[in-house]
């Protein structure tokens, strides 16, 4: 369970952070407010997951599979680029996130 929070945290910060970019192109309250709601889940289910998850594994997690596709979605829905190095940047991260993960796991369980 702890997982699937951690998991729906990410969705919902990642939903937030595409509602900001569309509260700063058109202005809109609404997205402004789809933005502070999808936060405040994102932090209610991450609180929800520390209670069995290291703090170290959820957040770096939570923050680096955030980065990555809330990067891929910058691309996908706004047009923007990235360059090979800015590719290779968030393949790190989330070699980083499975490495975090695999010995976190092995050494707790």
């Amino acid at each position: 369970m702890p997982a699937i929070y951690l998991t729906a945290a990410i969705l919902f910060e990642i939903i937030g952070t595409i509602a900001l970019k569309h509260s700063a192109l058109t202005g809109s309250v609404w997205y402004g407010v789809l933005t502070g709601l999808s936060y405040t889940v994102a932090f209610i289910l991450l609180w929800a997951s520390l209670r069995t998850i290291p703090l170290g594994v959820a957040y770096a997690t939570w923050s680096g599979v955030g980065i990555a596709l809330t990067a891929i979605a910058g691309i996908i829905l706004f047009k923007e680029r990235i360059d090979i190095v800015g590719l290779a940047g968030i393949a790190f991260i989330v070699v980083g996130i499975v490495l975090l993960n695999v010995v976190s796991s092995m050494n707790n369980g």
